[in-house]
């Protein structure tokens, strides 16, 4: 009960609002699976030597390694790999589609979001989405590597000074998201989160105007 409380809040991987997140929480699923099926072999194995005293000592120990320590995990990691790197795949923006772009530029210990569609207002420590429109964020960083990432959104991606890096990113239903720089950076580093706010695509103008505005009057 104590470990199933951390599948949900507002940080939760596992409760997932998006697409790419939804990705990630099945993969995570999935290797939980394949991580309890090799663990419950391994498991047999152990019982069987334990009660079954002399069990299996027919087999030479060279077998024993090729069999237990080779194709044992192989039957069960390999399919992991392969399910892992095309979930993976999936996860990058798709070559010719050009959605909506947003520029996250990370400082110590501040977000400053730029939307250069839309007339390259400015928001600070809120970022405005349109639900169920696919959007990528320009990820970089003024001063130190930070990391951006929005757990119930999608996966998180560093931000590297001098380089851009691209995360594609979509939350399904309006609502409010937690997000946060997840690589110490400084001893601000606690302090470097941020909030997602996602409104209803006839709303999104409208918010993103209200916001900039207020960033604009902030001292």
């Amino acid at each position: 009960m104590a470990a199933l409380c951390g599948c949900s809040g507002p940080l939760s991987t596992l409760d997932p609002s998006g697409p790419s997140a939804a990705s990630i929480a099945l993969l995570w699923w999935v290797m939980l699976a394949g991580a309890g099926v090799l663990f419950a072999l391994v498991l047999t194995l152990f019982l069987l030597v334990v009660l079954r005293p002399g069990w299996g000592s027919r087999l030479p120990s060279s077998r024993w390694i090729v069999l237990g320590g080779l194709a044992l995990p192989a039957v069960i990691l390999l399919p992991l790999i392969c399910y892992g790197l095309l979930a993976g795949e999936r996860l990058l923006p798709l070559p010719g589609h050009s959605p909506p772009r947003i520029e996250a530029v990370a400082r110590q210990w501040v977000w400053t979001f730029r939307y250069p569609d839309r007339g390259n207002v400015a928001t600070t420590n809120v970022l405005h989405l349109p639900a169920g429109t696919p959007v990528d964020i320009d990820v970089s960083s003024e001063d130190v590597i930070h990391a951006f990432w929005v757990p119930r959104l999608a996966g998180k991606i560093d931000a590297v000074p001098g380089q851009v890096n691209h995360l594609r990113i979509q939350a399904d239903t309006p609502g409010r998201y937690e997000g946060q720089c997840n690589e110490f950076c400084g001893v601000g580093h606690a302090r470097m989160h941020f909030v997602v706010i996602v409104d209803r695509p006839a709303d999104y103008p409208a918010a993103l105007a209200a916001a900039a505005a207020t960033t604009k009057a902030e001292p």
